[in-house]
């Protein structure tokens, strides 16, 4: 089957699978956690991994300083050399388990939900240590060095793994209102000089492979079926060509708490119509509904496709469907994981995070000649 050919584009791969699969297959592929389809010889495969300052949820990696602090350094080369060494980590922690038998699951994946490229406004948002800090063009810098990082050279056949820039857009807290929040009143001067810069820059300066859209609604739509932000802003004036994921929940929080889909079905069908490739959800997802949907000529199958199609390109692109003895990133060894190396490079972040913001009387650097203070 030409989908099985390593030297097709992935595109043309794609296509041929997609041309394949039953529409109840399809729909199941979009979901984050994607079941196996044996008589295709589809193995499992999971969207959710977290890397963002390390890659998280696994034992014997090693932990470098929260993303707040490392935006304190004000060094992107260094930024990115954490990264690529947090890269080369989840691939050898992934190999490790894929060669003892075992199937990909949630947080032992090739795709990872980093950076977290929000900007940090409000102090209260208890999720503001995940970002980069205040600065929309601070955050670009090191947003884009770690998205390099992650994703290995552009130049390279395959990816390393597939980064994500979250969350799309103008997410920066409270956390507890999110899931029903209706932002209607931003500035439009704002929302392009203050919440997009890092995105535009992650699509157009380091070509991210994911975008995750957000929990709330922004002038009255859901970011996950919000055209604007989706279609015309990511896509038709940024250029983006790769896949939409929506946060998790985010698809049934349209029938749940924003009230603007009257229940799954319509939800999955809205949801992809506006541009989201991949759904996340704990349990029940929308997207499974999708065949129900296009019964209901709630969308077409083509529609359907068109996502579809991102998803699998992103899946070939990082050579999980190929042998692993043509794919470089399958050779990365145990040995990396929490290696001397690495633990000395968390070590130099840690340094160069830290800030003085005060030196009363120029007490800093210590006099050598005092011995007690």
């Amino acid at each position: 089957y030409p989908y099985k050919n390593p030297s097709l584009s992935s595109a043309e791969r794609a296509k041929d699978l997609i041309s394949r699969l039953t529409l109840e297959e399809k729909a199941v592929l979009m979901c984050d956690q994607s079941d196996a389809i044996p008589r295709l010889g589809i193995k499992k495969f999971n969207w959710w991994s977290e890397a963002l300052h390390g890659y998280a949820n696994n034992d014997n990696v090693t932990v470098f300083p929260e993303p707040i602090g490392m935006a304190a350094s004000f060094d992107d080369q260094l930024l990115y050399r954490v990264f690529d060494a947090v890269s080369d980590e989840a691939r050898a922690k992934y190999n490790q388990w894929i060669k003892n038998g075992n199937e990909n699951k949630r947080f032992l994946s090739l795709s990872v939900w980093t950076p977290n490229v929000n900007i940090f406004r409000d102090p209260r948002w208890g999720r503001g240590q995940e970002t980069y800090g205040e600065d929309p063009y601070l955050t670009s810098r090191m947003g884009i060095s770690v998205v390099k990082g992650l994703q290995g050279p552009a130049d390279a056949k395959y990816r390393k793994l597939l980064a994500c820039a979250k969350h799309f857009a103008v997410h920066s807290g409270p956390e507890w209102s999110r899931h029903e929040l209706n932002l209607n009143n931003v500035d439009p001067r704002e929302l392009y000089e203050t919440y997009l810069p890092a995105f535009k820059a992650l699509v157009q300066d380091a070509d991210v492979r994911q975008v995750m859209c957000a929990y709330q609604r922004l002038d009255d739509e859901p970011c996950c079926s919000n055209t604007r932000l989706l279609q015309r802003i990511l896509r038709d004036e940024w250029g983006f060509k790769y896949l939409v994921v929506s946060d998790c929940g985010a698809v049934t929080d349209f029938y749940t708490t924003h009230k603007v889909s009257s229940d799954a079905v319509h939800a999955a069908s809205k949801a992809v119509l506006a541009g989201t490739d991949v759904e996340c959800v704990w349990e029940k997802y929308p997207f499974k509904e999708l065949p129900a949907a296009v019964a209901k000529d709630l969308i077409k199958e083509a529609d359907i496709d068109k996502s579809l199609l991102r998803v699998l390109v992103g899946r070939f692109d990082l050579g999980e469907m190929d042998d692993d003895a043509i794919v470089p990133w399958a050779q990365i060894p145990a040995s990396v994981l929490n290696s001397k190396e690495h633990q000395f490079l968390a070590l130099e972040m840690a340094q160069k995070s830290m800030t003085l913001l005060q030196n009363k009387n120029n007490i800093l650097p210590l006099n050598k000649l005092i011995n007690k203070i």
